[in-house]
């Protein structure tokens, strides 16, 4: 018998409030209305309205994740028990107030922040349960990273 430690996904927000994931946490508005957010990441920023982004593990990398990946060409390679997460942004919009340089990237030490600019119907979500959802209204911040604590997975081999 074995023993793998699998990295989570963490969001926190200020206020103390923070969810863990195995698979994926999203980010998004809870229709199908456009997302509109600030995302930071590694000294980079920038505006942007989209479907969402999803920040996912390697255990979740071969699900929605994957599908994304397949989608946009945008692949990333995570290992399971990597101590990293990665990130998709799902269908960005350019326009005259938003970018979509940021499509997706690797986040190891310096988290992922987002803040949001959406006036209602902002949510953040782990693993697809869009019930449980933390409310991400205007102006809230996210701080998205691998989780401090792993999973641990007994492996009979």
């Amino acid at each position: 018998v074995d023993m793998e430690s699998r990295t989570m996904v963490q969001a926190e927000l200020g206020e103390g409030e923070t969810l863990l994931a195995l698979n994926e946490i999203f980010v998004g508005h809870r229709s199908h209305q456009s997302a509109r957010y600030r995302i930071e990441a590694e000294g980079e920023a920038e505006d942007q309205s989209s479907s969402g982004l999803i920040v996912a593990s390697g255990t979740g990398a071969t699900g929605w994740a994957r599908s994304i990946m397949e989608a946009t060409h945008l692949e990333l390679s995570l290992g399971r028990e990597e101590h990293a997460v990665g990130f998709w942004v799902r269908e960005p919009f350019p326009s005259v107030a938003t970018a979509t340089k940021m499509r997706a990237g690797k986040i190891t030490g310096k988290p992922l922040f987002i803040t949001s600019r959406m006036n209602e119907g902002g949510v953040i979500f782990a693993d697809g349960i869009e019930q449980d959802f933390i409310a991400f209204d205007w102006g809230r911040q996210v701080r998205l990273s691998p989780a401090s604590r792993v999973l641990r997975l007994v492996v009979d081999r």
